[in-house]
């Protein structure tokens, strides 16, 4: 947990220097940091999503996970868990995105392969590299996020604490399941999660991200099934 810690305190220091910033920082600088990270998003994206190998299980996976979030209503409990944090810490602040800063920040900090893989580094072999360095890059994205979308992304940290430390808290337990083919596969659909963010950010269309995060666990049944679908697996 001491790395996963380090992680959240990092975000918090790049969202309070992002927010310092804030103030010199013009709707014309705000739209480019946008347009910057929204980029960065889809790079990110592409990267992560080429890594899987099974690409129906992945196309499988969103469409199903979609439709349960749908029906779940995964964002809207999203954000409003972050309007209520707004009104409980933040009331006499204007920000209109704060529960947008916290959702975007959140995805971008929680869906990658380092969070992933790096958490079951520090739990199961107590190697913190992957989570440090991943700790880094989230400080200095803090600040570009915070200046653009307010205090809303230091509270991400919160969601750092509870999914980072717990898949850390479990690494030990999940050792034994976690193959190749779950990380390449999780880490493809965290990519796809990352795609919506930076299309999002581009304004390019708005796309309810939080509602499609079930196909996180959905990705994970068609891998412990992948031994019975026979030539679907290499789809």
């Amino acid at each position: 947990m001491i790395a996963t810690i380090v992680n959240a305190l990092a975000v918090i220091c790049g969202s309070v220097i992002g927010l310092l910033l804030r103030r010199g920082i013009g709707d014309n600088l705000k739209e480019a940091v946008y347009v910057g990270i929204g980029i960065v998003s889809l790079i990110i994206g592409i990267s992560m999503t080429l890594e899987g190998t099974r690409i129906l299980y992945l196309a499988l996976s969103l469409v199903i996970g979609g439709v349960i979030g749908e029906l779940l209503g995964v964002e809207d409990a999203i954000l409003r868990l972050g309007e209520f944090l707004k009104r409980r810490f933040a009331a006499r602040r204007s920000d209109g995105q704060f529960a947008y800063g916290f959702l975007t920040a959140s995805v971008l900090y929680c869906v990658g392969a380092l969070t992933i893989v790096g958490a079951f580094r520090a739990g199961a072999e107590g190697n913190y590299e992957l989570i440090l360095t991943k700790s880094v890059m989230d400080g200095f994205m803090s600040i570009l996020l915070a200046g653009a979308m307010g205090i809303g992304v230091a509270f991400s940290a919160l969601t750092i604490l509870v999914y980072q430390g717990g898949l850390t808290l479990a690494a030990v337990a999940l050792r034994p399941l976690v193959t190749a083919l779950v990380l390449s596969e999780i880490t493809a659909v965290g990519g796809a999660l990352v795609i919506m963010i930076g299309i999002n950010l581009l304004g390019l269309k708005k796309i309810r991200t939080g509602n499609f995060f079930p196909a996180l666990l959905v990705i994970l049944a068609f891998v412990a099934l992948d031994p019975l679908l026979g030539p679907l697996s290499g789809v």
